[in-house]
């Protein structure tokens, strides 16, 4: 598989489609199920206001992977993405109703670089903050 977009047909500053992801306790269950990680601060409410968390929180790495899906979808390809990193913030808080929680992801194309790749930054937001901070993705386009 390629990218979908070529190269010579971004220009910087191209902005990527808006999503936004939802995020509930069974998310939370689902995730920790396929991850391994069972750390009671994403499924416990009385453990994580115990550590000093508002609530239950959402897995950092389940975060960083939604934020991604912004880019991969763009690139029409998940294995154009070469580089990604992200810097954790502030968690995305998770309440225990029919709800839940959002995130909502915007990205900008922020460079070109050699060899037909971009840069693209990424701002992760849920309940009015910003959830992740450096976001950056490095994709190589057709």
């Amino acid at each position: 598989m390629t990218a979908k977009i070529a190269y010579d047909d971004v220009e910087v500053g191209a902005e990527l489609p808006v999503q936004t992801f939802p995020v509930t306790r069974a998310t939370l269950v689902q995730y920790a199920g396929a991850s391994g990680d069972f750390n009671p601060i994403h499924w416990n409410e009385k453990f994580a206001v115990e550590v000093g968390l508002p609530d239950v929180i959402a897995h950092g790495m389940f975060t960083m992977a939604e934020a991604i899906r912004v880019v991969t979808d763009w690139a029409g390809d998940p294995g154009a993405v070469v580089e990604y990193g992200v810097r954790f913030t502030k968690p995305v808080v998770v309440p225990n109703d029919d709800k839940g929680a959002t995130i909502e992801v915007s990205g900008k194309v922020a460079a070109k670089l050699d060899d037909n790749t971009v840069r693209v930054d990424l701002t992760a937001m849920s309940a009015g903050q910003k959830v992740l901070g450096m976001s950056r993705a490095v994709v190589r386009l057709a």
